[in-house]
């Protein structure tokens, strides 16, 4: 495509919020969202399109660098930048959050197994107790249309007891019930970032959060876990948004201190940056090992998130924010704009199920079956690093040699789904890793190592990838 053509369809493409760059890339991936840029048509180059639009060449480069980031084009030496296509139609190649993190959600019948969407396997018999329970109070229902946007009061209220007993003094108007944790996830992106916007993540993180970051355009800048360096990184990139998983971090397992979940609580409400805490794996502790306090303990102007899909069942649908009241209602106005409300029914239920979240049996489950993986890992694949955790239900593995990428196809062709490290770091650093869970029934814990052992001995890694260890100073 000549540049003349492509300015023709760009139209006015630099009115709106945000630097150039980003105003350039939302109108093209509208162009190829919308078809109008079709899969396989070469793109002007950087100085021509430069040249065209009275731009400077790094704005060109930079836009053409997000979209790349998005998977909606291929920048190839030689062959140029084309088109690739709607992120839900392409072929993704060099994304940074891979795309079978959606085609993890989905169930299979071919036979291969899922190391990747880290979630209970199967509905344990309180939830069927609960509904039970909950059914004389929905018959006693009269009068009511059943629209809830900020989400049931009983179960708001249980859910602000559950804070409350934790450490956290809540009301039940500080508490908004969304469906599930990545709703809560897209409500506070939406809120909070604008194009261009810039968002403190850790690396690695939970890739649901880097997709809802990437929704609204946002540039992400990755820290080390627990974010690291939060005052210098807002000193410098003043962002819109910090996002932290400080308990059973998805995917390391690591547990902040408490001094450094002090620390980083103060600060960010010092520098006046909303501090989203994910408290999703929080309720996934072993055995014997206490619950840290939430980080909204040391500032109330801390947004945490829970959700009971990974300590109840994914499909349960029901998740939260706990954050300042005004920041709730302006949640809620949003939600009610797509979604006027959650499944009442479940909500009920719910509501039994939170109050009733300490008592179940699930430390020595999950103890257990991180036992299992790991020794089974061990034995079978010794030259994996597979350090020990203390809670949640991922496994952070290094390999020795290769990446997460190439391996992870290998082990698609032997039956196995496993998710690359690549996906999860924005940094570019955690090319050497999977993410492993052990949620698993025991026998597919078995199956699953015999298939990745089987994977490894046939893998190859790409040539000038043979060692991703770095050297030992002694």
């Amino acid at each position: 495509m000549r540049p003349i053509e492509l300015l023709d369809r760009l139209g006015r493409w630099s009115s709106g919020r945000g630097p150039l760059y980003v105003l350039l890339a939302a109108r093209m991936r509208q162009l190829i969202d919308d078809g109008e840029l079709p899969p396989g048509v070469q793109l002007p180059p950087d100085r021509a399109l430069a040249g065209g639009l009275a731009v400077g060449r790094t704005t060109v480069v930079a836009a053409y660098d997000l979209l790349r980031a998005e998977g909606r084009i291929t920048r190839r030496q030689g062959s140029g930048t084309r088109v690739a296509g709607a992120p839900s139609s392409a072929t993704v190649e060099d994304a940074p959050v891979d795309p079978i993190f959606l085609d993890s959600l989905e169930s299979r019948d071919d036979g291969v197994l899922l190391a990747i969407c880290a979630a209970p396997g199967d509905p344990p018999p309180e939830l069927a107790e609960a509904y039970a329970n909950m059914l004389p109070l929905l018959a006693k229902i009269s009068g009511d249309i059943g629209y809830y946007p900020y989400g049931h009061p009983v179960l708001r209220q249980a859910i602000a007891t559950r804070y409350s007993d934790h450490g956290v003094p809540t009301a039940s108007d500080q508490v908004l019930v969304t469906n599930g944790g990545q709703q809560a996830l897209t409500l506070l992106a939406r809120a909070f970032l604008r194009p261009g916007d810039q968002v403190l993540v850790e690396a690695p993180t939970y890739p649901g959060a880097l997709e809802a970051f990437r929704e609204e355009a946002a540039v992400l800048r990755g820290l080390p876990v627990g974010l690291e360096g939060f005052e210098p990184a807002v000193r410098e990139r003043r962002p819109a948004l910090a996002y932290v998983i400080p308990t059973y971090h998805n995917p390391t397992g690591s547990v902040l201190s408490a001094l450094a979940r002090q620390r980083l609580a103060r600060s960010a409400a010092a520098l006046g940056v909303p501090l989203i805490e994910d408290e999703v794996p929080a309720d996934l502790g072993f055995p014997g090992v206490p619950r840290p306090r939430p980080l909204a303990a040391f500032s109330d102007a801390v947004l945490s998130i829970g959700s009971l899909s990974k300590s109840v069942w994914g499909g349960l649908r029901i998740g939260w924010v706990r954050g300042p009241t005004p920041i709730i209602a302006r949640l809620a106005r949003l939600r009610a704009v797509s979604d006027l409300g959650g499944n009442v029914p479940a909500q009920l239920a719910a509501a039994e199920l939170v109050a009733r979240l300490d008592s179940l049996d699930l430390a020595t489950e999950l103890k257990s079956r991180h036992d299992q993986l790991r020794s089974l890992l061990a034995r079978e694949l010794p030259t994996w690093e597979v350090p020990p955790i203390r809670g949640g239900q991922t496994l952070w593995v290094r390999l020795p040699e290769g990446d997460g990428n190439s391996f992870a196809q290998t082990a698609m062709r032997h039956g196995i789904a496993v998710l690359p490290g690549a996906g999860l770091d924005v940094t570019g650093d955690s090319d050497a890793y999977l993410r492993l869970h052990f949620r698993a029934r025991p026998d597919e814990l078995t199956e699953a190592v015999r298939r990745l052992t089987s994977a490894w001995h046939s893998y190859h890694p790409p040539a000038g990838r043979v060692s991703t260890r770095p050297a030992i100073a002694i």
